[in-house]
This record gives structure tokens, C-alpha cells and sequence, in this order.
């Protein structure tokens, strides 16, 4: 791993992940590049990204990056430069759940090839980064088994994907009710 300074943020829904981080960012004193990997699908949602919009100081650069997340931190990572990926959760469900996945997926193996052949660009490229780079994801194995079969394949991938990122990471932090949890670095 070369990477320089990789912090890994995660928690739970509301935990104050992506607070957390954006804080980070931003007292790195660096120019910052915002990697937002949401769609919008609904009113709710839009809702919240608009609360993430206005919460974020106007002069950080965004870039929306719902699938080609590799390539998006690819282009960001500078040295002297700070990116902050919000978030691989919401990245893994467009993989598995996006309209183009869905139409060209008739079998969860397909689906799941799919998936890791973005997380292996992702690898290599979070492997190569030179600039300071914050990740913020999901934990979200705390709860029951759930019953279907492509939900749990989503859980078990988010689990195996946090932990690779955790494993590259030089820091990582669990947010709990808005409180950092050093768990490496």
C-alpha cells in the first residue's frame, strides 16, 4: 500500500459519518474534491443530498461518481490535494442495484462478478493514491440476517468491501452517536 493518508470512516445511519469527515477534510487545510456516489430516486432522498449540498463549503469541487468510482479518484488524487468518497454504501447499491446492472444481470454470480471487478479497479487505484483521501461507508452488519438472497449477497459484499478498504486504510474511525471510535492508526 502507498497510499499516503487513507482514513476510513464508518458507522451506522446517522451515526455523523459524513460530519465526521467533512470536518477531516476540511481541517486538512487542503483544496478538496467531494466523490458523491449517489442517484437521486425519489424526493426524500433528494432531500438529503441537498442537506449534505448546503452543509459542504461551496468552493470544494464535486464530482458525482455513482459507478465509475475508480476512475473518479483516479482523476482527483493529487498530492497536496484532499478527496473525500462519500460513500462506498450507496456505491455497492448502485453496482447491485442500478437499472443497467439489473437488465444485463439475470444471475446473482454475474451481479457479484460485476461488483468485484469494480472493487479490484478500486483497489488498485486506492493503492496508488498520493493525496490525502477519506472514505466514509456503512457498518451495517449490526442487524438481523436479511431474507433474500441479493440482500444478502449486498451485506455480505459491503462487509468484505469495508474490510479491504479498512485493511489499506492508515486510519480508521467508528462513529457511534456522533462520536469517533479510533480503531486504527
Amino acid at each position: 500500500m502507498n497510499s499516503r493518508d487513507l482514513t476510513f470512516v464508518l458507522g451506522g445511519a446517522r451515526s455523523g459519518k459524513s460530519v465526521y469527515a467533512e470536518r477531516l477534510a476540511d481541517e486538512s487545510g487542503l483544496p478538496v474534491t467531494y466523490i458523491a456516489t449517489a442517484r437521486i430516486g425519489n424526493d426524500e432522498f433528494a432531500e438529503r443530498v441537498r442537506l449534505h449540498r448546503v452543509r459542504r463549503p461551496a468552493h470544494w469541487r464535486l464530482v458525482e461518481a455513482p459507478v465509475d468510482l475508480a476512475g473518479a479518484l483516479k482523476e482527483a488524487d493529487r498530492e497536496g490535494q484532499c478527496v473525500l468518497i462519500d460513500c462506498l454504501t450507496l456505491w455497492l447499491a448502485n453496482l447491485f442495484f442500478s437499472s443497467e446492472a439489473q437488465a444485463s444481470n439475470k444471475a446473482i454470480a454475474q451481479l457479484l462478478r460485476q461488483a468485484r471487478d469494480a472493487f479490484s479497479a478500486f483497489d488498485e487505484v486506492l493503492a496508488r493514491t498520493c493525496g490525502k483521501v477519506i472514505i466514509v461507508s456503512n457498518e451495517i452488519g449490526f442487524g438481523v440476517v436479511p431474507l433474500g438472497s441479493v440482500t444478502r449477497l449486498y451485506v455480505d459484499e459491503l462487509g468484505r468491501l469495508n474490510q479491504r478498504t479498512a485493511a489499506a486504510s492508515t486510519r480508521a474511525v467508528f462513529m457511534a452517536a456522533g462520536l469517533p471510535l479510533t480503531l486504527k492508526g
